[in-house]
């Protein structure tokens, strides 16, 4: 190592560890006053590779002035407190002079306080925070002594809403301060140059620096004692919490990462009554519940006093968890990036191999297995696409710097324009969004509430109202969902969050889960669910909303590849030779599509005519295709469908025959408008009515109300409804209401996904199958369908008696 990091050296050797080239190279980068982004895999030391090196520059320039220094801005809640203490053993060894700090969402206003009067050197942070602090008096002095900023988990950011939250503070902080040095961490994604691109926007010269460290997970797949010839969604994986429980006893250590809350609470009830002897042992952690209980289970497993954890994304990240030695997948991932940053959880050392078991929730989730165990080996990453012109974000944005210390809109419009989100912003839509923020636009100018920001006699832009400062505090943030509802116990203590739109289907008396615990409803109180422990133990599960999952282009390539290899029946993934038993059932009556080959089933059943279409692309993709291709087929002849889809295919369901041929030759797939013909066939008005409501809330055209106090669910989706509708009739200009439809297009229905399948299918060989009887492949579908229609008779119990049915050859 070089002598200009000999103290480093001899911290490390206290610590029997050595530092990796890349960590060097950022050393070395950041004594130079170079700006850079970070590429490293989860667990290689990525926090030290940067941090260590502001700490050297500070030793370099031997100044002592107080003052905040830098800031490191992280995505989660959760990472911050890991991450401050690793700084803070750093700063012990390298700079005791400095100070650590941390401020977010849970921050106490009277710890804010401090943290302004008495700035620490290092401010570990989140990006709604660092708009908060850009939303107060003076804050030019709260950064005057700035010299770096790091973006932690770029690649998490980078794609969404909080990211162009980023991109804005860091044109103002670059703007405040010329010499400001940025730097990005970031894990493997498939975009890496352009992300790098989007986080240094305009400004000067920066480098890439990556770890010579590809770390490839061992991939273990859970195999069931039977494999279904006919399986189905809607396990939850649960007919395998035996062989979970024998992975357990094997193991130290485990996190067991679920996709949704909902699946994380009936996975942690379901253990604990299967291993009773993990009473105490098992927690659970997920971003409903209490702060106080995750931060407790964080730490418990930083002590090693559990030995189970099951959670969902909120332990994605870079959470330091020393004792986790394996990780088990319950269900599909949806995405390669996903996979290998929760593989990262375990091992997470230097050096160490991550172990990550996939454990199905039904049989066909073994083939995603094999596909994502081959995209790790073959680095075959998820890119993640920048947004543009997020005028709500900018909106929300301007009234900050407006309720902070105001600004210059010539200034400003220069520093936004620096960034990647609004680098083609032209000064038409500027001025209407200064004209939006300061008049409420051209429907609503006749109301003074909505001039929320006032223009003084130099021109600067600034909010004076002090009710419209605190309400604008309030709701910084691009992060939205139903509104929120603490659960509690009468005697005080709170449990955590639950969705309004959930608790408001439940009267007194009523039982739900939450927590692990079983709970009574006792009544609602200012938005709180007053509960008591139940002495039944049956209840229902709360549902959040939360963000969808979708499968990845990546993963889908991956399925269609490997169900290739099936094809030529050149098999040798472990997960594709169990499958064997189902492979043969569905050649038996249908086919298994090559790489270039596109299935179409055709069944005549009691409950009409069925088209199945196996695209391989994900659930959300087969919703447009399912609805584009109905309304294509309409149009050659008056038939309605019902329509159902999982993440392999989707069904067309009609009740006379279906002219599929006619359509095919009328080139059923076809590219061309195809714009137009997404708009014709769904209802873009209403989807993009459901879009403005987040929207509407991140530009504060909605007040979401006052802690404890907030506006219920059914009120804010009507008045954002309201002002759409508004829009829609006297301002068909309105940036926010084309954004909403831009949303639709481009998020909801993915139209270039849409675009690249229907190319794809063009260049393949159509395959036409008639079924005599329900296909491996078309059952899951037909089982979706009946989600929802079933009355007197279970959806299990009516699945397990068409499974022996179909069984019977």
């Amino acid at each position: 190592m070089s002598s200009r990091f000999s103290e480093v050296n001899k911290w490390f050797a206290q610590k029997n560890w050595n530092s990796f080239p890349f960590q060097q190279d950022c050393w070395n980068a950041i004594l130079s006053s170079e700006q850079g982004l970070l590429n490293a895999p989860t667990g290689s030391g990525k926090t030290y590779a940067l941090f260590i090196g502001f700490l050297l520059k500070a030793s370099q320039l031997k100044s002592n002035s107080k003052g905040l220094k830098v800031i490191w801005i992280t995505p989660l809640r959760a990472l911050s407190a890991d991450i401050a203490a690793a700084m803070t053993e750093a700063v012990l060894a390298l700079q005791p002079t400095w100070t650590v700090a941390l401020r977010n969402g849970d921050t106490k206003a009277s710890e804010r306080a401090k943290l302004k009067t008495n700035p620490p050197d290092v401010l570990v942070t989140t990006p709604e925070s660092l708009h908060l602090m850009l939303a107060s008096k003076n804050n030019g002095l709260t950064f005057k002594h700035l010299e770096a900023i790091v973006i932690d988990e770029w690649h998490e950011l980078a794609a969404g809403k909080r990211g162009v939250q980023v991109e804005l503070a860091l044109s103002r902080l670059r703007s405040l301060r010329p010499q400001l040095r940025t730097w990005g961490i970031s894990a493997t994604i498939g975009n890496l140059e352009e992300a790098a691109a989007v986080l240094f926007g305009s400004s000067e010269a920066y480098r890439i620096i990556k770890a010579d460290i590809h770390k490839i997970p061992e991939v273990l797949p859970v195999i069931p004692n039977e494999i279904e010839r006919f399986p189905w969604a809607g396990h939850l994986g649960i007919h395998l919490l035996p062989k979970a429980l024998e992975i357990i006893e094997e193991s130290e250590s485990v996190l067991i990462f679920t996709n949704t809350r909902s699946q994380a609470e009936i996975w942690y009830r379901e253990l604990l009554e299967a291993g009773p002897h993990l009473a105490g042992l098992i927690a659970m952690h997920h971003g409903s519940i209490d702060k106080e209980l995750r931060l407790w289970v964080e730490d418990a497993l930083h002590k090693g006093m559990l030995k189970v954890v099951v959670c969902t994304s909120s332990l994605d990240l870079g959470v330091d968890f020393h004792p986790v030695d394996t990780i088990i997948q319950v269900g599909s991932p949806k995405g390669v990036a996903r996979f290998l940053q929760r593989a990262g959880r375990s091992g997470h050392r230097p050096g160490q191999t991550s172990k990550i078991w996939f454990l199905p929730t039904h049989g066909l989730e073994l083939i995603e297995c094999a596909a994502l165990r081959e995209a790790i080996i073959s680095n075959k990453m998820e890119a993640r696409k920048p947004l543009k012109m997020s005028f709500d974000v900018l909106v929300q944005y301007l009234v900050t710097l407006a309720v902070g210390d105001g600004f210059y809109p010539d200034e400003v419009f220069q520093e936004v324009r620096s960034t990647s989100c609004y680098r083609n912003i032209t000064i038409e839509e500027w001025n209407w969004v200064l004209s939006f923020i300061s008049t409420g636009g051209e429907a609503l100018q006749a109301y003074p509430e909505y001039a929320r920001v006032e223009i003084d006699e130099t021109g600067k832009f600034l909010v004076t109202n002090r009710r419209t400062a605190m309400r604008h505090r309030m709701h910084i943030g691009t992060i939205v969902g139903d509104v929120l509802m603490k659960v509690g116990y009468r005697n005080g203590g709170t449990l955590g969050h639950v969705e309004e739109s959930f608790i408001s289907k439940l009267k007194p008396g009523d039982v739900f889960w939450f927590g692990g615990k079983a709970l009574e409803l006792l009544h609602v109180r200012d938005m709180k669910a007053v509960v008591q422990k139940a002495k039944s133990q049956k209840g229902v599960v709360p549902q959040w909303m939360g963000g969808r999952m979708l499968w990845s282009s990546e993963l889908s390539a991956g399925v269609r590849s490997k169900l290739g290899e099936v094809n030529r029946k050149e098999i040798h993934d472990e997960e594709l030779i169990h499958l064997k038993p189902l492979f043969d059932v569905q050649r038996l009556r249908s086919r298994i599509p090559s790489e270039n080959q596109f299935l179409i089933e055709q069944l005549k059943s009691r409950d009409g005519y069925h088209l199945f279409f196996y695209p391989f692309e994900g659930r959300y993709i087969h919703e447009g295709l399912a609805a584009l291709i109905a309304w294509r087929i309409s149009r050659l002849t008056p038939i309605s469908f019902s329509l159902a889809m999982n993440d392999y295919g989707f069904e067309l369901l009609s009740n006379q025959p279906v002219p599929l041929m006619e359509a095919l030759e009328e080139d059923l797939f076809r590219v061309d408008n195809l714009h137009e013909d997404i708009e014709q066939s769904v209802n873009a008005t209403e989807l993009a009515r459901r879009v403005f409501r987040d929207i509407a809330s991140i530009s504060g055209l909605v007040f979401k109300g006052f802690p404890g106090k907030l506006i219920g669910n059914k009120h804010l989706q009507n008045s954002s409804r309201l002002m759409f509708d508004v829009f829609s009739s006297y301002d068909e200009g309105n940036l926010l209401l084309k954004q909403a439809y831009q949303e639709v297009y481009s998020s909801q229905l993915e139209e270039q996904r849409l675009f690249d399948a229907l190319k794809r299918i063009n260049s393949q060989e159509i395959i036409l199958v008639e079924l005599e009887k329900p296909s491996p492949f078309s059952f899951p579908i037909l089982v979706d369908r009946l989600r929802g229609s079933l009355s007197s008779e279970t959806l299990e119990d009516r699945v397990k008696r068409m499974q022996v049915n179909l069984e019977k050859n």
